[in-house]
């Protein structure tokens, strides 16, 4: 199977042939940490951190970067209104982004450089620029010649008029014209500032990432990811200056992710969804979300939109989230209860035991199986439609309970098909686990706390058994309905009743 990226570049999907055989190198626009993440700052990194898995699944050395932007206008700013130095409010927030990335299990990034530690690079590639005519100095500061490069606009398609301030300040600042940015900022008093050879000062933001990336990627490298909201400026000044100071291409794939909308209330009392923003206010705390609804299902919920398309926050999508993924939890269980003993992660995959079942009566089982991890790669190889690749996980999984019932596996243990559905199971585990999910066994109890629930309802179930047994339908119904309104769920199964929660 080949895999085709949508490059936002050429606006279309393309093949992708990594710029060295066998080595694909990533960069990521990370978070400028002026306050604590919030859950739009989280999209990015699952979906990336899914993308690097499935690459190296496909046998690719990926070297993966996010950028720490600790110098800006905007921490500057929030340093000064809370009393506390740029680096102290920088590092806050830096170790709050990275523990919200451990938890939600993003422990695939290789380098986090940060913009204050590479301002030698910056220099550098300042002096290229003007060296080669597409920048030049203005007192103590730099500019971009945005008129020098031909192909501004190639990648957003949007004109360089489009970023102008046109204000007077601006003009007598030195530029040429108001749509020239800024490479490197002259200080003022109270900012973070190095000596460069234009005085002190500090970088602007564009040519941050541009130094960073190259440093650790080369000057031209495979993907470059970051949200839609980044496509202008940031990625149009960030593709101009790079390639006008090499003269080879910067990025081969640009890839964006849609935005995150959540549900709010307007001034009218009625609801809508809009862009989840800072400076609306709207935003979501990453860990508070995090807390309250666990790692796992967060993850699942930002897999199960296609990168592209926006994700929509709001109860009923977390409602369903949560839903989606029980459906496999319970499905883990009840295979390792019919089973007796938790699967291994060792324990093998339909592909490694097929041969010997699709002669079998459960051989149209096997092949099943391997038709759904089938359409789990095409999927995946389909622009890293990670959305397409959660449903196919979960058709293997209906098929994988229909599969019980119709053998009864669950009463006669018959070897064969025990085997069968051991190995569907540790094949759709293991899928999963290509997109970072079901890393985990569930949340459990402590020990004296799951042995008391587990006591008691023993007891409920057993009263409700009796219940149906004297055919008092109506108390086995309220047992069963009132423990529903708590969250507890009972199963009726040919082995006996069991219980979950919702």
């Amino acid at each position: 199977m080949s895999l085709r990226v949508y490059n936002t570049l050429t606006r279309q999907k393309e093949l992708f042939e990594p710029v060295r055989p066998g080595k694909v190198g990533i960069y990521l626009c990370g978070p400028t940490v002026y306050k604590s993440p919030h859950i739009g700052h989280m999209v990015g990194p699952v979906v990336f951190d899914a993308i690097k898995r499935y690459l190296q699944f496909k046998g690719y050395d990926v070297t993966w970067v996010v950028n720490i932007t600790d110098v800006e206008d905007k921490l500057i700013d929030a340093s000064r209104k809370l009393g506390q130095s740029v680096a102290a409010l920088a590092e806050k927030h830096t170790i709050e982004y990275k523990h919200c990335l451990g938890l939600l299990g993003i422990d695939s990034i290789d380098h986090f450089p940060k913009a204050s530690e590479h301002i030698g690079e910056i220099i550098e590639l300042c002096k290229r620029l003007i060296d080669a005519n597409h920048a030049y100095a203005a007192g103590d500061n730099v500019y971009f010649d945005v008129s020098s490069d031909r192909d501004y606009g190639k990648l957003s398609h949007r004109r360089a008029d489009q970023q102008e301030t046109g204000t007077r300040a601006v003009e007598s600042a030195g530029k040429k014209s108001p749509a020239d940015f800024a490479l490197w900022k002259s200080a003022k008093t109270g900012e973070p500032a190095w000596d460069s050879p234009w005085g002190k000062g500090r970088p602007g933001w564009h040519i941050e990432c541009s130094a960073m990336s190259m440093k650790y990627l080369g000057e031209t490298f495979d993907l470059h990811g970051g949200g839609l909201d980044l496509l202008f400026p940031h990625h149009e000044n960030e593709l101009a200056q790079s390639e006008c100071a090499t003269g080879n291409p910067f990025v081969k794939y640009w890839l964006h992710n849609g935005l995150t909308r959540i549900r709010t209330k307007l001034p009218s009392g009625q609801w809508a969804d809009e862009k989840m923003s800072g400076s609306v206010g709207n935003v979501v705390p990453a860990l508070d979300l995090i807390t309250e609804h666990g790692p796992d299902l967060l993850r699942y919920l930002l897999l199960s939109t296609h990168y592209r398309r926006p994700i929509e926050f709001n109860e009923e999508v977390i409602a369903n989230a949560g839903k989606g993924l029980g459906a496999f939890a319970r499905l883990f269980e009840r295979v390792n209860r019919i089973l007796g003993h938790k699967l291994a992660d060792t324990a093998p995959e339909m592909d490694q035991v097929a041969a010997d079942l699709l002669g079998s009566e459960i051989g149209y089982f096997a092949k099943s199986v391997l038709d759904y991890k089938m359409k789990f790669l095409e999927m995946m190889d389909d622009d890293f439609n990670t959305a397409g690749a959660i449903a196919a996980l979960h058709e293997l999984a209906g098929d994988i309970n229909s599969f019980i019932e119709q053998t009864g596996v669950d009463r006669d243990r018959q070897g064969d098909v025990l085997q069968a559905a051991g190995a569907a199971v540790v094949t759709l585990r293991h899928l999963g686990r290509i997109l970072g999910l079901f890393r985990k066994e569930a949340h459990r109890a402590a020990p004296a706390e799951s042995s008391l629930i587990d006591r008691v309802m023993g007891l409920v179930i057993q009263w409700r058994n009796q219940a149906r047994k004297d055919r008092d339908f109506a108390l086995a119904d309220r047992i069963r309905n009132g423990l529903a309104e708590l969250g507890i769920i009972l199963e009726d199964r040919p082995d006996g009743t069991t219980w979950r929660k919702g």
